[in-house]
């Protein structure tokens, strides 16, 4: 059971960051592995496709990072993980939340020699629910690297301003074009010493705030680099129906309600919530009934 310690919240509200050495042990990581091979393959174990699909064996271009977005619905072992309920109770205690809610997860898988993803703020892209707070837990299923393309951070810079997304996500040429221009705008100095490289073994990761800059090189290693993300929201949040057409809402406001703006628990499942409730029907989905 993952437990957060009063420094470590402290340090993930001045860095907007926070480095966890072990959330997942090795059993958990090997199983996740063969499901990133069946999800790649259109292999999905509930009859369900996931809501994003971006990549697949013998079409995706092997230059990119691989992606599949709501990878938990296809498949248990990645629910199993995106779906636990100490996770949900850590994101709420770094955010200051009275409970957690799954938005999504990212089935990400980074071969040798792909390209960068673009430095962006998560939550600049994500104005279709509120409160729009986010919250992410990035899971490392192998060992990472800063050559190796691993998740990179700008600490403190959750606290900036907050521009419009702008740019290719996926291969861009220069992948931290819009981390320069902001940290100009806010008067600050960006080298490399000022980026923080998450480095951890399988099985460890991260947590980061929604509005932090962040982003990932080329791998330039002999290696893969597999990755699984929970994309966290508020346990309180509803949709926002002004903001249905823009960013991410086109594809996830097919889950809305005609007569409310309520996030429907089976594909927005609580995770925690401080008064002990959670979404009674995950147990039933993780035994296959």
């Amino acid at each position: 059971m993952l437990e957060i310690s009063e420094n470590q919240a402290r340090r993930f509200t001045d860095q907007g960051y926070l480095v966890v050495e072990q959330l997942v042990d090795m059993a958990v990581v090997q199983r996740l592995d063969a499901s990133f091979d069946e999800l790649f393959a259109g292999d999905f174990e509930t009859g369900v496709t996931p809501d994003e699909v971006n990549w697949q064996t013998g079409s995706g271009d092997e230059s990119l990072t691989r992606q599949i977005c709501n990878g938990w619905k296809a498949n248990r072992t990645i629910a199993e993980t995106v779906l636990r309920e100490d996770f949900g109770r850590a994101v709420a205690q770094l955010g200051g939340w009275p409970g957690t809610r799954i938005m999504i997860d990212n089935v990400l898988w980074k071969p040798p020699g792909a390209r960068p993803l673009l430095y962006h703020q998560d939550s600049a892209y994500l104005d279709w629910y509120s409160p729009s707070d986010l919250l992410s837990l990035w899971i490392a299923l192998d060992e990472t690297t800063a050559s190796g393309g691993t998740l990179e951070f700008m600490p403190g810079s959750h606290r900036w301003r907050r521009p419009l997304p702008e740019g290719e996500f996926h291969g861009p040429d220069d992948y931290r074009q819009f981390l320069r221009q902001a940290a100009e705008a806010e008067g600050k100095a960006l080298d490399e010493e000022s980026i923080a490289y998450v480095e951890v073994p399988a099985g460890g990761g991260s947590f980061h705030h929604g509005w932090m800059w962040h982003g990932s090189g080329y791998n330039r290693s002999d290696r893969p680099r597999r990755a699984l993300v929970l994309h966290a929201m508020r346990s309180d949040a509803a949709f926002n129906p002004a903001r249905l057409n823009s960013g991410t809402g086109t594809i996830y406001s097919r889950y809305k309600h005609l007569g409310d703006n309520f996030l429907d628990e089976n594909y927005f499942p609580i995770l925690w919530r401080e008064d002990g409730y959670r979404t009674p029907g995950i147990e039933e989905f993780l035994a296959g009934r």
